[in-house]
């Protein structure tokens, strides 16, 4: 024997000892002229999270699953054809009406044009457990096709230890191996696999879908043989506000050998793997591994043809707050989803008037390429009142996921036309929130997209009043693209007040990872003021970026010493701040507010005792497993007891997200000339004005002006009808998703999402001069309605499981402010009336030509509650609300 061969052995035998030592086994084959017969079983079970509900869907399939080699080539690939024999299947009984259980498991009677399908052959490239290739006839039923490659799936495995990249019925994931003597685990990553086409979600996770997937399969090999697999999965599906109306699906199966292995036909010559398939009965074409999507043919969706054939122009009630109405807009969603131009057009042109609104929403909603095109046909921005196309602006800004077709619709309808100044500040702020939303998608690239950017930077760079420039900053802020963080920057130091205070607020719109030391460095600047003034709300928003965004002990320390200099109303406010974030679990500066408050030097007297009526405090509204509601109130007042600035803020966080639910914000300026204050050295004379801006879901609308002006105020004093103003009233798509899910036998779940919101909300701001008294009343009345579902198909049965849910809402925030004596008195009311709320819960199944539909529901009403801000204010409230009765 030669040295290169000795050392080859050697080789060996050392990859021999070492494979053992880490529990690997040999490679995998199946024998030649041999038939190997597996024992299948499937099992699929769906449930609702929620108590009480319906009793779930179970289905249970059992077949036997012939496997043998056709021709093996030098390199060791093989090619083995796979058929299902005598598949058998049933579902659970209906539930009793006296005890829950039902009855003996019930039949399933399959369709001979299922069977036939389901006995067709299919042939896999397969390499010691890796399958290379899937080959089997395109012209099969899609969830037959896919049945297929759930058993052709749990032939995918490798018989050492690692991590690895596969391709199975999931589509492309991330699995990772143990092996034990005779035994292999792999454990699948279902988030890491991708697959395309695979649906939609809304942009902000808080009102998406919280996914909770787990896979294992369990292999047996002996003797270089796959004696048998034990594959189970789990899927916890459910809206990430409220796990409690979820799913849960759990699915299970197993291939057990039988043994002995029996006599099989030869192998087939051939130097090829396709010349072997080209001499096999039928068309066997190259296949993907991945599931194909399948669309249930909805036979109870209602259609707008029918729709129009009975409507006569009926004048409907339309309350935006009554569920009612959001369960109505969610229907004509679904209609305008499938219908065609023609008719989303005849539609629009024959709704009533009062109706109109109601339509063009859903339409935007909708989304589809027929609606979109109906509305572009339909509104013509020089003619429509203007109420409307703010209407079709608005909707397209809450839009859950725009297109880019949505955006080319609005940049059109806008482009090189004269509008009233209503419709034009909408729709640029508009722009801002579907560009920024199509990024979110990753969808930057888009020719839209670029031309939306450039319709607010160029219209930012050639704009000539102040009030056109502060729109356009308003929509960066919409878009939060990092690029215009430097444009922002430079309006914020060196812009004019209103400007410069538009550009802070954009700014704040930010997540932490983009307020860099750049960002940083520059708001310091403007709050210490170290190279011209500012005005005082503009620096208060300064702090408030630094004190948000993992703010540096150093930057506390600076801004608590720099309250020693601070106008007392000023430094109260910016102090009570930092005391919030101490009282916040939530806040990003707690850890450090903490460690600072622990030097004797800075947490005393002497900092702290400040004596303002100006305030800053938030707290919890609703505490769940799942979400937490926040409400927040800042209040900014003037030396002399004049309100500045009022923000009131309702977030929601859920799961580590963070969605600004509603923020009003009403300001006054220029007050201290009539209260006979002096204006401080080197700070420019404000024009008297009032107004409100509003962020809703993350949306900022164009600001509403109350008065401007000495003339104007008096002139809406004398001639006030007293009426508040309208801040936003529309029916709003906030959830919208759908979610394939491959199970890893081949079933196929759709999982839906649908959630829509009416809502109307005024604020009104009352001046009473002669009796020195400001009232200011912020009004919101609501409806939200989710449909939520999951859908299980297979070639011999169907599942729906679905939880609607729906409630009414409404809340009311008043402030009183009466300045007549000396201290300023303020009274704040922050109320919800009684919320009636339902659930109800569905299960809905098709088998054999039959069908059955169970139900059960909740309902209540939770009680109305005033919330107790804090107990100083309770105390002024009991004596003004006492003196005004």
């Amino acid at each position: 024997m030669n040295l290169q061969a000795v050392s080859g052995y050697v080789c060996l035998l050392c990859f021999y000892f070492v494979s053992t030592a880490k529990g690997d086994l040999q490679l995998l084959s199946f024998q030649p002229r041999t038939l190997y017969l597996y024992h299948y079983t499937l099992d699929v079970q769906l449930d609702h999270v929620s108590t009480p509900s319906p009793q779930g869907a179970w289905l249970r399939a059992e077949a036997l699953v012939q496997l043998h080699r056709l021709w093996r080539d030098q390199g060791g690939e093989e090619l083995l054809q796979v058929q299902i024999r005598n598949l058998k299947a049933q579902h659970e009984p209906e539930e009793s009406s006296q005890d829950g259980a039902g009855g003996p498991s019930v039949e399933i009677t399959l369709s001979q044009e299922a069977q036939a399908e389901l006995q067709q052959p299919v042939f896999i490239s397969w390499s010691s457990g890796k399958v290379k290739a899937f080959y089997g006839d395109k012209a099969e039923s899609i969830l037959v096709s896919n049945l297929k490659r759930g058993i052709v799936s749990l032939l995918q495995l490798q018989p050492y230890a690692g991590t690895a990249v596969e391709e199975d019925v999931s589509g492309s994931c991330q699995v990772t191996y143990a092996v034990s003597n005779h035994s292999i685990t792999k454990t699948k990553d279902v988030l890491s696999c991708t697959k395309p086409n695979s649906g939609f979600t809304s942009i902000n996770k808080v009102l998406g879908v919280e996914w909770q997937p787990t896979s294992r399969s369990q292999y047996v090999v002996k003797e270089n043989l796959l004696q048998s697999v034990l594959a189970e999965e789990s899927h916890v599906l459910s809206p990430a506000p409220r796990s409690t109306i979820g799913v849960k699906i759990s699915s299970r199966q197993q291939l057990q050998l039988v043994s002995p292995p029996m006599p099989g036909p030869a192998e087939v010559a051939g130097q090829t793997l396709e010349d072997v398939l080209a001499v096999t009965e039928g068309q066997h074409q190259p296949l993907d591994m991945a599931s194909l999507p399948f669309r249930r043919v909805c036979t109870r969706c209602p259609l707008l043809r029918a729709y129009l054939k009975a409507f006569d122009s009926q004048r409907l009630k339309m309350d935006t707050s009554k569920v009612a109405t959001t369960w109505r807009f969610q229907r004509f969603i679904q209609m305008l989803r499938s219908a065609k131009k023609r008719d989303v057009l005849q539609l629009l042109r024959t709704a009533p008037e009062e109706m109109l609104p109601f339509v063009v929403e859903a339409a935007v909603a909708a989304q589809s390429v027929a609606s979109l095109a109906a509305l572009s046909d339909f509104l013509d921005f020089g003619k429509k009142p203007k109420s409307l196309l703010e209407t079709f602006l608005y909707a397209a800004a809450f839009s859950p996921r725009p297109s880019g077709e949505l955006l080319h619709l609005v940049l059109d309808k806008l482009d090189g036309k004269q509008l009233a100044s209503e419709v034009w500040e909408t729709g640029i702020v508009a722009v801002g929130s579907l560009v920024g939303k199509l990024c979110q998608q990753k969808l930057c690239e888009l020719q839209e997209v670029q031309r939306g950017v450039e319709t607010i930077l160029g219209g930012l760079r050639g704009a000539k009043e102040e009030s056109e420039v502060v729109i356009y900053l308003l929509s960066l802020g919409n878009a939060v693209l990092p690029e215009t963080i430097p444009i922002l920057l430079d309006h914020a130091e060196e812009g004019p007040t209103a400007i410069a205070t538009a550009a802070v607020s954009a700014l704040k719109r930010f997540p932490t990872w983009h307020i860099s030391s750049k960002v940083k460095q520059a708001m310091r600047r403007i709050f210490h003021e170290k190279r011209r003034s500012y005005e005082k709300t503009c620096r208060l928003a300064a702090a408030e970026i630094l004190l948000d965004n993992d703010p540096s002990p150093m930057d506390v320390i600076n801004l608590l010493l720099a309250t020693k200099e601070l106008e007392t109303e000023m430094a109260m406010f910016l102090l009570l701040k930092v005391q919030n974030s101490l009282r916040a679990d939530h806040h990003p500066a707690r850890k450090i507010m903490k460690d600072i408050m622990r030097d004797p030097r800075i947490n005393n007297y002497n900092f702290f005792s400040k004596t303002g009526i100006s305030s800053s405090f938030s707290g919890p509204l609703t505490v769940t497993q799942d979400l937490l509601s926040t409400f927040g109130l800042d209040l900014l007042f003037l030396e002399g007891g004049f309100l500045r600035k009022s923000v009131s803020d309702f977030s929601l966080l859920s799961h580590g997200q963070q969605l600004h639910a509603a923020q009003v914000t009403i300001e006054a300026q220029g007050m201290e000339s009539m209260l006979g204050e002096n204006i401080l050295e080197g700070e420019e004379e404000p024009e008297l004005k009032a107004g409100m801006s509003a962020i809703f879901f993350d949306v900022q609308l164009r600001p509403i002006v109350f008065f401007q002006g000495y003339t104007d105020l008096m002139a809406k004093v004398l001639l006030s009808s007293g009426e508040p103003t309208s801040v936003v009233k529309g029916n709003l798509l906030l959830m919208d998703h759908h979610q394939v899910i491959p199970l890893q036998s081949g079933l196929q779940v759709a999982v839906k999402l649908q959630g829509g919101m009416g809502l109307d909300i005024s604020a009104n701001m009352d001046v009473s001069i002669w009796e020195q008294e400001l009232k200011t009343s912020i009004s919101a009345r609501g409806s939200l309605a989710i449909d939520f579902q999951a859908e299980l198909d297979a070639p011999f049965f169907q599942a729906t499981m679905r939880c609607q849910t729906e409630m009414e809402t409404s809340t009311h925030f008043d402030t009183m402010l009466r300045f007549s004596g000396s201290p300023v008195l303020m009274c704040l009311q922050l109320k919800e009336e009684q919320v009636p709320y339902r659930e109800i819960f569905t299960v809905s199944k098709s088998a054999g030509g039959q069908r059955s539909t169970a139900r059960k529901g909740r309902q209540g009403t939770m009680p109305g509650r005033e919330f107790a801000l804090h107990q100083a204010n309770s105390k002024v409230c009991s004596l003004l609300l006492t003196v005004e009765e």
